[in-house]
């Protein structure tokens, strides 16, 4: 296992090709897609799309999408990502995080980034981490926040299909280095 970094209780790790049926799982559960596209991800879009950029992703640099596993149980319980830009830099990254609902309301993704925002900005050379949600997004606006991003803006997207609740825009949230570094002057380089 290819281990990125490791948390009190998650393990982030390399995907392989063996993750067809993790993600393929994880993207089923609707309410896992709710605020997303609403609908499960058809297997064949995983195997040939999602997956393949995942991989091609770890090629470019240091920065991209983990398997999150249960350290205590070993299970894959979704992912987190310092998604970079499709140039692989990592100056300005989007952090991520979808989870299984089992594990919802555990702290897993609050605490997974936190631990990738410390790596992004302390290894990997990150100046700007940003993430974006629905507004209605409750949950995953509480993650950003309570990983030190603040809210930068609402805007709004035309969808042809929109989700319940885009008529409240989506949302963007960053945490900018400089801002890092002076919150927690411990944990500079």
């Amino acid at each position: 296992m290819d281990v990125f970094l490791e948390t009190d209780r998650l393990l982030l790790r390399r995907f392989t090709e063996a993750d067809v049926d993790n993600l393929v799982q994880l993207d089923s559960d609707p309410d896992v897609m709710r605020y997303l596209t609403g609908e499960p991800t058809p297997r064949a879009e995983i195997e040939d799309e999602v997956l393949p950029r995942i991989l091609h992703d770890y090629t470019l640099g240091p920065a991209g999408r983990w398997a999150a596993v249960e350290r205590s149980t070993g299970d894959f319980v979704g992912w987190l990502s310092l998604q970079p830009p499709e140039d692989g830099s990592t100056t300005n990254v989007e952090l991520g995080y979808r989870l299984t609902k089992a594990v919802w309301g555990r702290g897993y993704a609050t605490e997974g980034a936190l631990e990738l925002i410390r790596k992004g900005f302390t290894d990997l050379g990150v100046q700007r981490i940003w993430a974006q949600t629905m507004a209605v997004n409750i949950p995953s606006r509480r993650v950003m926040e309570k990983a030190g991003l603040t809210y930068v803006r609402t805007f709004h997207v035309h969808f042809d299909n929109p989700l319940p609740g885009t008529e409240h825009g989506e949302v963007e949230y960053e945490l900018l280095r400089t801002d890092w570094v002076t919150a927690t002057p411990a944990s500079t380089p």
